[in-house]
């Protein structure tokens, strides 16, 4: 596992690049298939719709045949005289009644001609409640059951058209009835009297045959009324189901002219074409279901194995190739990363590729420098430390505490013993604080503390003619600061400002700036006739002696700029006789 982890990691290069190369190959595989098998799909769409709409104009055709003999046949039975008595006059005798039944008989099978190329059933029925059927197989109702069918109720509210009905045994209520198509019409004198309704009745199974030859597996044919009721279709579990979504379909294919529609019907993504046929009134659909139709043509599998394999023999190709440019290369990094730390005189093979020669002599040649670098910045940290040794071995002055210490001593004889305390708590917190390493941060809360502590010390001291005010934006509570950073200014406030004056203020600020954080420890005592110039923004301190630490002006200063660089540090100004302004600009830091 290890030595597996060490070849990932020397060939980490090529490692990336092959995975990106494949990723690379794979999407563009992939989109290029998919773009080519969508496009296919649709011209194959738009090729199958096109073929479509004239296999509906080809049914459309042979309905309109079928339903001119119908019109035909409506046409002579209405106008058939002998068909209006028979329909309209008494029973008479029984020698009356067979004449007109055989002379019906005789009309009728004329009439029946004009469809015999249909399977189609003839019914006529009058007000006298006569009837003749030349085929009640087709449509096997009573005369009474006829007569309050909802076909027959339909056909009465229009009289003069010819409608086109479904009806099976769920709207008859007969159970022998079998899905069947009924045109009817009403049979009207001169006068406008109806005297007598004619049916054509029309099995569906003969009605299918007008366009199942066209029909296919994925490739259905449906024939709707303005219900939204399946008439007829290829697809018998569809015939007399209710279809209103497909209804919608079709009047919006009429409507708007479209040639077809891609619809998400029946739980499949289908093409929906549609011809209104305004003689039955009724829709014929076309439903081609797209997964199965282009299934037939795109054999995806194929198709999806064939760039799979292409893509494959790519990839092989690709890692040869790649391996061979970055050998050398990982050569070179196993040789750098073997060098163990600061070994700076250990250089590496220069040879391979140009680019890898190229890269060796510029990794020798910055070792080389390193080298030189490295041993001024070790003379430089050595220094640095010294100075930072100094700064600890020097941080309590035995005179604060001596003088501290006498003060109390002083309190406790005079009988303060409850000041003498807390100046001993005071002390015993300033000290904790003030011990440890001298570039550790503390939160500027506790600095305010220290502050605080020390400005009562010397208060119990040398009394309060010098009063300091507090200004701390609230907002910078929480952000750290190197411990006794301010404390040195105010030292230098409290026993170098005010010489001359016989009391005055100290002010302690402290507020963010941008992205820094500036503390100002600002007083009105006597001033500085040596005020800085340009070039220096620090004067030279009034008195190198610090009564509290061995932490000066100076130390801070440096401490700042060694920590944080040199967009940080301390400026003072200071005018004689108005005061002095010390500003420490420090980064946000958080604990």
């Amino acid at each position: 596992m290890r030595r597996l982890l060490d070849r990932f990691k020397y060939n980490g290069l090529f490692v990336k690049m092959f995975i990106i190369m494949v990723v690379s190959i794979v999407t563009v595989s992939v989109t290029t298939t998919w773009t080519t098998i969508n496009m296919s799909e649709r011209v194959f769409m738009e090729t199958f719709s096109i073929t479509n709409s004239k296999v509906i104009e080809q049914i459309k055709s042979s309905l309109d045949s079928f339903n001119y003999s119908i019109v035909i046949t409506s046409n002579n039975i209405s106008q058939s005289g002998s068909v209006r008595s028979f329909l309209t006059e008494g029973d008479g005798d029984s020698i009356a009644r067979s004449k007109a039944y055989y002379s019906m008989s005789q009309q009728m099978e004329r009439f029946n001609s004009s469809v015999d190329a249909y399977e189609v059933g003839i019914t006529v029925t009058g007000v006298n409640g006569r009837s003749y059927a030349s085929d009640r197989s087709y449509w096997p109702l009573t005369d009474a059951e006829l007569r309050d069918h909802p076909v027959t109720a339909k056909t009465l509210q229009e009289p003069r058209r010819l409608i086109y009905q479904y009806d099976d045994a769920a709207h008859s209520g007969n159970p022998a009835t079998k899905p069947t198509v009924i045109a009817s019409k009403a049979l009207i004198d001169r006068t406008d009297f109806v005297y007598g309704t004619m049916y054509f009745s029309i099995p569906e199974r003969e009605f299918r045959r007008f366009y199942e030859s066209y029909t296919s597996l994925g490739n259905d044919v449906a024939v709707l009324d303005r219900e939204g009721t399946i008439v007829s279709a290829n697809r018998l579990e569809w015939i007399g189901q209710p279809a209103a979504d497909l209804l919608q379909y079709a009047e919006q294919i009429e409507e708007q002219g479209l040639p077809y529609k891609n619809v998400d019907i029946m739980d499949k993504d289908q093409v929906v074409l549609s011809e209104y046929l305004t003689p039955f009134d009724l829709y014929v659909v076309n439903l081609i279901d797209k997964e199965t139709a282009i299934g037939q043509l795109i054999d995806t599998k194929t198709i999806v194995l064939s760039v799979m394999a292409i893509t494959l023999a790519t990839v092989i190709i690709v890692f040869v190739i790649s391996r061979r440019m970055t050998k050398s290369l990982t050569r070179l990094v196993k040789q750098i990363s073997t060098i163990s730390k600061y070994e700076f005189d250990h250089h590496v093979t220069v040879g391979g590729s140009y680019e890898t020669r190229q890269l060796a002599q510029a990794f020798n040649d910055m070792l080389d420098e390193l080298q030189e670098y490295v041993k001024e910045l070790v003379q430089t940290q050595k220094q640095q430390r010294n100075a930072e040794l100094e700064a600890l071995q020097q941080q309590i002055n035995p005179h604060f505490l001596y003088n501290t210490l006498a003060s109390v001593k002083f309190m406790v004889q005079r009988g303060s013993k409850e000041k003498a305390a807390e100046t001993i708590n005071a002390l015993i917190s300033l000290l904790q604080n003030a011990i440890g390493n001298v570039s550790e941060t503390i939160p500027l809360s506790q600095e305010l503390v220290n502050m605080k502590n020390y400005v009562f010390i010397n208060h119990v001291r040398y009394g309060d003619r010098i009063k300091v005010n507090y200004f701390i934006a609230p907002d910078c509570m929480g952000f750290h600061v190197p411990k006794l950073i301010i404390q040195p200014f105010i030292e230098n406030a409290f026993f170098h400002a005010f010489n001359n004056k016989p009391e005055g203020h100290i002010y302690i600020m402290v507020a963010k700036e941008g992205d820094a954080l500036v503390c100002e420890v600002v007083d009105d005592g006597d001033g500085m006739a040596d005020a800085p110039s340009a070039g220096n923004l620090l004067p030279r301190p009034k008195s190198k002696r610090q009564l509290f630490t061995g932490i000066g002006v100076k130390n801070v200063h440096d401490r700042i700029k060694l920590l944080y660089g040199e967009a940080y540090g301390v400026t003072i100004t200071s005018e004689p006789g108005e005061g002095t302004k010390v500003k420490i600009r420090i980064p946000l830091l958080k604990g």
